[in-house]
């Protein structure tokens, strides 16, 4: 139920890029009659309207705030995929796990709390090779799914489900986002591009799903301002493979054997390069793809940017700049296949 003066909203998680992003736009609608944020850190957007609430999600303060300022939306943002941001992987389980357990024990004592939002990912379903084609949201959490940002995510909707069980007049809605990028992404995913020679998985070419920012925020203002209750996959439609993109990136790939590549993630790691968890390489193993039938159904919308535009959006921002002209790589790679093909005729033929 909508408070008569207007929607009055709370974001965690105000400081991450989506946070900001969403507050400036829900700071411009003028349904929403009171805007609060909360996060450890101070928002990095220019925000005018938004009360921000410097505070741990484990904190009572939470319920106080929830409860003093009758919030009656809240939209959870503040879950991480890296360790390192968190200060380490058992502070980001209990960031992501605990924080969320403590925020919805909040929601539930608060009747005024009417719609709920949970930022999810596909890393739910896991990445192996028994994953369907297109992964759709009946289907269950991976249980295989045991490490990491994969894991938390899967424990973040367990509680999520029990919150929506126990408060069955919550609209409550759970994003399950593709990896996200754009312009201002800073993502696991971001970083690997950016490596000026690129490790994959030889014999293995996974097929990439993203979600552009800009597509991201759109979804949650809409989650946040309408009941759309359920679980949605979110992501740009079509895909690229994993080789595609790193050619776009104008980047090098260095096909490392299956043995070694945990190795050469935690030399990659102890580099501070990037921050590459198992389930990660996982994904840059096996990939993983989301149908977003049921997005487009019930929220009417068509993201703004397929997976392939979102990638060339993010590549145009200038934040990779080519080690290889792409163009100049294509061709040695059309030059060494039509060698190798040659060659295997000539064998062939003998």
């Amino acid at each position: 139920m909508r408070s008569q003066q207007g929607r009055r909203v709370l974001i965690t998680g105000i400081a991450g890029q989506l946070g900001g992003q969403l507050a400036a736009r829900l700071e411009a609608d003028d349904d929403v009659a009171y805007l609060a944020g909360l996060d450890l850190h101070e928002p990095r957007h220019d925000l005018t309207r938004t009360e921000y609430v410097r505070a741990d999600l484990r904190s009572p303060l939470v319920a106080k705030l929830v409860e003093d300022a009758r919030v009656d939306t809240i939209v959870h943002l503040d879950i991480t995929a890296t360790p390192a941001d968190a200060g380490g992987r058992t502070r980001m389980k209990e960031r992501n796990v605990l924080g969320t357990m403590q925020l919805l024990g909040a929601a539930q004592r608060c009747p005024g709390v009417a719609r709920v939002v949970v930022k999810s990912t596909t890393a739910v379903y896991g990445s192996t090779y028994t994953n369907p084609a297109l992964l759709r949201e009946e289907s269950a959490p991976d249980a295989a799914v045991h490490r990491g940002y994969g894991k938390d995510a899967v424990e973040v909707e367990s509680y999520a489900r029990a919150f929506g069980r126990r408060r069955a007049d919550v609209a409550l809605t759970v994003l399950r986002f593709a990896n996200f990028i754009g312009p201002n992404a800073q993502t696991p995913l971001t970083s690997y591009l950016a490596l000026p020679a690129v490790p994959t998985v030889l014999g293995f070419d996974p097929r990439v799903q993203l979600c552009h920012e800009t597509d991201a925020v759109e979804v949650l203002y809409r989650a946040a301002r309408g009941d759309h209750p359920g679980i949605f996959n979110v992501a740009g439609p079509g895909i690229v493979y994993l080789s595609q993109a790193i050619r776009l990136a104008g980047r090098v790939s260095v096909p490392v054997p299956p043995p070694f590549v945990g190795g050469v993630a935690g030399l990659v790691r102890r580099a501070g390069r990037i921050d590459v968890t198992p389930d990660q390489l996982a994904f840059l193993t096996y990939g993983r793809v989301a149908d977003i039938s049921r997005l487009r159904e019930h929220f009417g919308y068509e993201p703004a940017y397929s997976t392939r535009a979102a990638l060339a959006d993010f590549l145009a921002s200038g934040r990779v700049s080519p080690v290889v002209d792409p163009e100049t790589l294509t061709r040695v790679e059309q030059r060494v296949h039509g060698l190798l093909t040659r060659t295997a005729a000539r064998g062939s033929a003998t």
